[in-house]
């Protein structure tokens, strides 16, 4: 029969063989996850799939990680796992990242011709495709995917979804205007050429009143919230019918799609082509 020091060397070993080969696969996968060769979202045969085992990579990548002190301006002191540090970019990656505080995280892919104004700040797996503008104070969660010519506008809110590691995180489909002060969480979808107003919260829970189809949009049966293409969509208001809210002319609030896409819209949210 071993003894206990034999048992607690053979563990330890066998424990560090282990952590080595994950920290080498992981190794592997973050590379692929940083240049957008794989991704936590795709679309096939027209409908949007997660890649579950990405979820999982990312999420093996933090129990892997060690938490270590990074070099930040004086007086600040930052503290992340060794795992996940800033990506790093120049200018072969043909990005523009203004001088004034943005942070990208390792794991996250930005495209070709994408915009970051400062303070911005994307985590790990997200994809923002090419000629996307990320505004000031805009968030692109975890996991997030942004289509190709997104405007999000200043202190707009993509949320992240990392788990539970089957759902949809947050999804922007392509030449989408996202309005200043709007928050998009919990897996919304929304879809091309839609217009989302200023203000605007959008989540799980939100029931969309369309006023031009008459119909009450709410989560479909995978819990995504979908927006659909060319949608207006603006911040308004619904009455609630208890007696004791009438009497206080109280209100909920409530997104409403108040028309759909047409010339006048494009013109008022087309990407200025000079600032590029």
């Amino acid at each position: 029969m071993m003894d206990v020091t034999t048992i607690q060397r053979s563990v330890e070993q066998e424990f560090q063989q282990q952590t080595k080969r994950a920290a080498k696969v992981f190794s592997a996968f973050i590379d692929l996850l940083d240049r957008g060769i794989i991704r936590t979202v795709e679309k096939k045969n027209g409908e949007w799939i997660v890649n579950a085992w990405v979820k999982q990579g990312i999420l093996l990548g933090f129990r892997l990680g060690k938490l270590k002190s990074i070099p930040g301006a004086a007086p600040f002191s930052f503290f992340d796992k060794d795992t996940y540090p800033l990506k790093k970019l120049s200018t072969k990656n043909n990005i523009r990242i203004v001088p004034g505080g943005s942070a990208v995280r390792k794991g996250a892919y930005i495209a070709p011709s994408v915009i970051i104004m400062p303070p911005a700040y994307v985590n790990v797996g997200a994809y923002v495709s090419g000629n996307s503008m990320i505004d000031s104070h805009a968030l692109v969660g975890s996991c997030a995917f942004i289509g190709e010519r997104v405007h999000l506008s200043a202190a707009s809110q993509i949320g992240g979804v990392l788990e539970p590691i089957g759902s949809l995180p947050v999804i922007v489909e392509d030449d989408v205007m996202i309005g200043g002060n709007c928050g998009i969480y919990e897996g919304a979808l929304i879809k091309r050429r839609a217009v989302i107003g200023t203000g605007v919260i959008l989540n799980s829970s939100t029931p969309v009143y369309d006023l031009v189809n008459e119909i009450i949009i709410r989560k479909n049966q995978n819990g995504s919230l979908v927006i659909p293409e060319n949608a207006v969509v603006v911040a308004g208001s619904r009455a609630i019918d208890t007696p004791h809210a009438k009497k206080l002319g109280l209100s909920l609030y409530t997104p409403m799609i108040v028309k759909y896409r047409d010339e006048r819209t494009d013109a008022k949210t087309a990407l200025e082509e000079s600032l590029r």
